[in-house]
């Protein structure tokens, strides 16, 4: 009995460490999971503001906007790993340029799905001449050139570098599209805040509003770079699998893809 109780005492302590280091290594990826659900349930149930034209359609700013704001933030991490590629060479940030691009660009699909049905109820169509629209379209375009791009060279050292020359264009011209362009006094868009037009925070961003809004955007970039560095992380497993076979004397090279 006392060696049982021992034994039971000591695996006890033994897990201790490892919930900690567990909790002090995963709390914002949990942070994040709780933010969306938190903005998702407040998104649908919480009060809004009663305005003309919008009416309860403003719910989707949770969603919308705050989808856009991840999109951005995610590319941008995207667009430093691109960078450090070309400075030190390690595959590693190669492999964090790509997958980080991945969410960035299925962020920018939820974001422009929610936008479209967004105008369709305020506007009356699903997609209007807006410069915004349009900038959005062509820089998620610019970013499936990038996905093409990457997969049209089988040389890796070659498709590392010109795909992380390319990412830094390819960011450049999506600031350029959705955020300098739409914002221009002589340009006419129908966004808030853009083309002379008074922003949502100037007229009808609440307090109310603000608190599901600001964690929307930090639960959606958090659950983003959790799902790109679980990706990240299996790529990188498959990659050192695949350098190892291929390093072994009696390894097919044909058979590495």
């Amino acid at each position: 009995m006392t060696n049982f109780a021992a034994s039971i005492e000591s695996t006890s302590m033994s897990k201790s460490p490892d919930s900690a280091s567990f909790l002090s290594r995963n709390w914002w990826k949990m942070l994040g999971v709780c933010l969306v659900f938190y903005s998702i349930i407040m998104g649908f149930l919480g009060t809004v503001p009663r305005l003309p034209i919008l009416h309860e359609t403003i719910r989707n700013l949770y969603f919308h906007v705050t989808m856009w704001f991840s999109m951005i933030f995610i590319l941008g991490a995207s667009l430093v790993f691109s960078i450090r590629y070309l400075s030190n060479g390690r595959f590693e940030d190669d492999i964090k340029a790509e997958h980080y691009s991945h969410v960035g660009i299925l962020l920018g699909m939820l974001g422009i799905t929610t936008g479209s049905v967004w105008a369709h109820f305020t506007w009356g169509a699903w997609w209007v001449n807006d410069p915004k629209l349009n900038g959005a379209a062509i820089s998620l375009l610019i970013y499936f050139a990038y996905i093409i791009l990457r997969n049209s060279m089988d040389e890796e050292q070659k498709r590392a570098r010109v795909a992380a020359v390319y990412n830094i264009f390819a960011f450049v011209l999506l600031i350029v599209f959705l955020v300098v362009y739409p914002r221009m006094n002589k340009v006419d868009s129908l966004h808030p805040g853009n083309g002379g037009n008074p922003a949502f925070s100037s007229y009808d961003l609440d307090k109310n509003m603000r608190m599901v809004f600001y964690p929307a955007v930090f639960g959606w970039i958090m659950t983003g770079l959790w799902i790109a560095n679980i990706s990240i992380r299996s790529s990188i497993v498959r990659y050192k699998q695949l350098r190892k076979q291929f390093s072994r004397p009696d390894s097919n090279p044909t058979h590495v893809i």
